[in-house]
This record gives structure tokens, sequence and C-alpha cells, in this order.
């Protein structure tokens, strides 16, 4: 999707701060940190949000939650807890049509999901 602003990140159209990248996924920091680490974990793959995953993405979705558990390791946030979310549609606060996991961590986070 050309007009996405993930999928030009993806592309290396669009810099970002990459923490990690492979064929398929892509983190990076985000711009607009919440937390003392606030990364972004997006699929190469457009898919404007959860809801439109379908049967044959579950191991692209997995390797998302299991990339956000190593992240977690890596960037030292790990022990203390963190949390990874998805927002899905505009009801949930998505801004970027493109699924993405936020995985947050670094101080206490507040009790919103």
């Amino acid at each position: 999707m050309t007009d996405c602003l993930f999928c030009k990140i993806a592309a290396g159209e669009i810099p970002a701060a990459k923490v990690y990248e492979d064929d398929e996924v892509l983190a990076f920091k985000d711009i607009a940190p919440k937390a003392p680490v606030h990364v972004l974990i997006i699929p190469k793959k457009h898919l404007a949000s959860i809801a439109e995953a379908a049967p044959e993405d579950a191991a692209l979705l997995g390797k998302m939650q299991l990339l956000a558990r190593k992240l977690a390791e890596d960037l030292g946030i790990a022990a203390g807890g963190f949390r990874v979310v998805t927002n899905s549609g505009p009801n949930s606060g998505q801004e970027v049509a493109h699924l993405h996991y936020h995985l947050l961590g670094g101080e206490q986070l507040g009790d919103i999901v």
C-alpha cells in the first residue's frame, strides 16, 4: 500500500530508528514514546489491523509476539515487566492503519491497557 506510513518505513522510504529487521518484520522506536522503552513491531506485509489477519498469518503473528519478548530482553526491560499492546480500528485509538504492536517498559506502567 503506497500511502501507508508504516509500509513506507518498512520499504526504507522514510527513516526510522530501527532496533530489529528481517524479511518479514521490522521494529523501530516510536517517535512519541509513552514509556522509556517504546518500540513498534510491524509486519512488512500490509495488514490494516489485527482484525484483518487471517489463519495464514498465524506464523507471522507468532513471530511478532516472540520478537516482543526477545526485544524486551535485549532492551533490558524483561525482568521488570513490559507491555505489548495492539489497537484495532478507530474506536480503539489506532492512528496508523497498519498492524503494529507497541512494546512498552522501563518504568511502572499505568492501569490503561
